[in-house]
Formats: structure tokens, C-alpha cells, sequence
């Protein structure tokens, strides 16, 4: 028989687990037509309207229902049936990619309105699907298992941000943007049949007497009073809205590289190609030691490979760059993740996930929207490297003023909570067969 110790250095430990093994394949198959859709979407809309500013949009549209809905999705998420509210949201992507299939039946005159009308609709899922999600799988993998179960989840992510953009990219120029989008739904369909293969979960049970704005105010103030919680989620949020450069490639793609959908799809998954590497490694070795510090090293390396990316002009340099920029953000992918489950009490962990969430928007989409902006503003690739200067300038800022997580160890014996002066008591548990 194995030893405790021998056990937890599995690198597979994970995946023995049934249910582990069906989220991980739902998650596979949803990232990969999420992946799929970004690139797809963005190349349509920029075809169509030759603006920078309009990709920046794009993100935008979707960013604002997802965080204006954040907050109560996870308030939901800490009193419904997570896995419900799940399957329902990613039904709802399963509708909006026929949709976008419909309005582009006609490929030369298909309707911007529209494909944003779509794209806040999904962004209205989005909202109540994250919050859920990341409570759910925290429901699902064991705590013993949590930092080996981040990095498969994380593997999978970045594995299908590999594969979902040149998917993407190959299919929209082989068969056009409506086959493209029915091959997206069918890729929903997949991940809500692997879904709900797995069982219902209790739900932990609100507090007598608590209203909607204390429940999400308790959430809150517990991020906010968790140095290690809202430094992190910050550095995050920073770090991609001024050093992120994807929602750009269509316009590198088009005005400095001279390439094609294909090569979008391709600069698209460059990123994930490095990202997949680290964390595979991470699976037998994870960087928990000195977290923070790896960490902080992290986005150091992912500020000076954007720096690189927008002053290459060869197709070769600028894949190099961005695979190295997703390297570096690999590893703050998984050392976030496993800081996000093991400071989370599990009666908080919907309302912890959405204010997560909410920092996750703002860096992703809004920094879409700021990066259309400052290229409008300043020209694409100035744009592209001043965010990349200030990114390794916000990491200096993160080191300096946040010594809790300069400091932090995940490794054994580490100590994973730090709780705010005003959380509640934990909740009882109801019974498994409730619910």
C-alpha cells in the first residue's frame, strides 16, 4: 500500500476520481468552444468593420452584464443547486452559438448589432455560470487533492486554448463562419451531456434572517479583509488590463504580420502552447514553495514577453513571445487557483468565486476594451509595450505592499486561511439526500 506522503506526490491523484474525470472533460469540451469562439467572433466582427476599437467593444458587451451579475450569481450560488444553475448556463452557450450560426448566413452583410446583441446574452449566463463553477468543482475535488486537481484543471484550460483558437481560425477560413458556429454547439452539447454525469451536491444553508446585500456584503468584506485573496486578484486584474495583448492579434495579425485567420488562430494559441508545459510540469512539481514569490516572478517574465511580442516583426519571434508570456502566466494561473480554493470557507465559496469573478472580467474583457482604446489612442504596437512596462511596474507595487503574499507558502505544514475579522460562523451542511 502506498504511504500518505507517496499519495499526495500522485501526479495523477486527480484524475482516479470519477466526477473529477467528467469535469474535467465538460470543462474540455466548453473551452474549446469558448476558445474557438473568441477568435472566431473577433476575426468576424474586425472583418467586417476594419476597427480595433470594435474588438475592444466586443469585450466590453460581454464583460458588463458578467460583472454587474457577478455578485449575485454567487449569493445564488451559496443557496440553489450549483450543479442546476451550471447546466443551465451552459445551455443558454449552447443557444447563443446557433444564434451567432443564424446571423451569419449571410457572411458579407451579417448584421454587428446582432452578434453583440448575442454576445451580452452569453455574457448574462456568464454571470451565474462562473460564480457556480468555481464553488462546484471545490464541492467536487477533495481538499486533500485540491493543488494536484488546480493543475489538471488549469492543463485543461490551457490545453484547449491550444487547440479551440487554431480550431477556430482553420475552420472560419475552410468553411465559413456559420458550419464554424454549429461545430461550437455541438461542442456544448458534449459538455452538457459529460455535466451531468455528475451527482448533485448538499447545499450549505444561508443564515437565518440574511438578506441579499449582507450576504454579498459578508463575501465581500471577506476578500477584501484577506490580504493574500484580494492582492492576488489584483495583481491579476492589473497585470492583464494593461499588459495583455490577445485582443489585439487580429490587428497584428492584419497590419504587421500580414497572415490570415489560420495565423490568428495560431497567435492565439501560443500563449496556451507555453501555459500547457508549465502546468504539466507542475502536476510533480508545483510551485508552492515560496508561492508568492513565484508568483511575483511570474508576471515579471509575462510583462517583458509583451514587450518582445509588440516590437516583433516576425511571425516566429512574436509566436516565441506570446508562448513565453503564457509560460509565465501558467504558473500564476496555478498558484491563483490554489490560493482561491484554499482561502475560500466553503458556506462563502459562490461569493468569494464572484468577486473573483469580477476581477477576472475587468482584466480580461475590459482589458480588451482598454487595449481597442489605447491602440486607437496611441497605435497598436506602443500601445502593446507601455502595458507591458506597467505590468512589471504593478508587479514591483505588488511586492513592495503586499507582504503577505510576497511571503506566502502553500507547501505542507503552510498555514491556507486568514479570515476577516467579520466572517460568520460556518454554516451546517445539509444532509446529502436534501436538495
Amino acid at each position: 500500500m502506498k504511504s500518505s506522503a507517496a499519495r499526495r506526490h500522485d501526479p495523477y491523484a486527480a484524475l482516479h476520481v470519477g466526477e473529477i474525470r467528467l469535469m474535467l472533460a465538460a470543462s474540455g469540451f466548453a473551452g474549446l468552444a469558448n476558445r474557438a469562439l473568441a477568435v472566431v467572433i473577433g476575426y468576424q466582427v474586425y472583418a467586417l468593420t476594419k476597427s480595433p476599437l470594435m474588438i475592444g467593444l466586443l469585450g466590453l458587451v460581454e464583460a458588463i452584464p458578467a460583472i454587474a451579475l457577478s455578485l449575485y450569481g454567487g449569493h445564488v450560488a451559496d443557496r440553489a443547486d450549483r450543479r442546476a444553475i451550471i447546466l443551465r448556463a451552459r445551455l443558454v452557450s449552447l443557444v447563443c452559438a446557433v444564434a451567432f450560426a443564424l446571423i451569419s448566413l449571410e457572411r458579407e452583410t451579417a448584421s454587428v448589432p446582432a452578434l453583440f446583441g448575442v454576445v451580452f446574452a452569453a455574457g448574462l449566463a456568464r454571470g451565474f455560470h462562473d460564480p457556480a463553477a468555481i464553488a462546484f468543482e471545490a464541492q467536487v475535488v477533495p481538499q486533500h487533492l485540491t493543488l494536484n486537481a488546480s493543475s489538471w484543471f488549469s492543463t485543461v484550460w490551457q490545453g484547449t486554448a491550444i487547440v479551440g483558437p487554431a480550431l477556430g481560425g482553420i475552420a472560419y477560413d475552410l468553411a465559413g463562419p456559420v458550419a464554424t458556429y454549429a461545430g461550437l454547439a455541438a461542442l456544448h452539447a458534449l459538455s452538457v451531456l459529460a455535466f451531468a454525469g455528475i451527482a448533485r451536491k448538499p447545499k450549505p444553508v444561508p443564515r437565518a434572517g440574511e438578506s441579499i446585500f449582507r450576504s454579498i456584503g459578508i463575501g465581500v468584506r471577506f476578500v477584501f479583509g484577506n490580504q493574500v485573496l484580494v492582492a492576488s486578484m489584483a495583481l491579476d486584474l492589473f497585470a492583464v488590463l494593461f499588459g495583455g495583448a490577445v485582443a489585439l492579434i487580429p490587428v497584428f495579425a492584419d497590419e504587421i504580420l500580414k497572415i490570415g485567420a489560420t495565423g490568428v488562430g495560431l497567435l492565439n494559441a501560443a500563449p496556451a502552447a507555453g501555459a500547457i508545459l508549465v502546468m504539466l510540469w507542475s502536476t510533480r512539481h508545483p510551485p508552492i514553495r515560496h508561492a508568492g514569490r513565484n508568483l511575483l516572478i511570474a508576471v515579471v517574465g509575462f510583462g517583458i514577453s509583451i514587450i518582445v511580442f509588440a516590437l516583433s516583426e516576425n511571425f516566429y519571434l512574436s509566436m516565441a513571445a506570446l508562448a513565453a508570456s503564457g509560460a509565465c502566466d501558467g504558473i500564476s494561473v496555478v498558484i491563483r487557483r490554489a490560493i482561491l480554493r484554499l482561502h475560500s470557507p466553503e458556506q462563502m465559496r459562490g461569493r468569494v468565486a464572484a468577486v473573483n469573478m469580477m476581477f477576472i472580467s475587468a482584466s480580461n474583457e475590459l482589458g480588451a476594451f482598454e487595449s481597442g482604446l489605447a491602440a486607437a489612442a496611441l497605435g497598436t504596437v506602443r500601445s502593446v509595450w507601455l502595458g507591458g512596462i506597467v505590468t512589471i511596474a504593478i508587479a514591483a507595487g505588488a511586492a513592495a505592499f503586499a507582504p503577505k503574499l510576497r511571503r506566502l507558502n502553500l507547501g505542507a505544514g503552510a498555514s491556507h486561511s486568514e479570515p476577516a475579522a467579520d466572517t460568520p460562523p460556518p454554516a451546517p451542511a445539509q444532509p446529502k439526500g436534501m436538495p
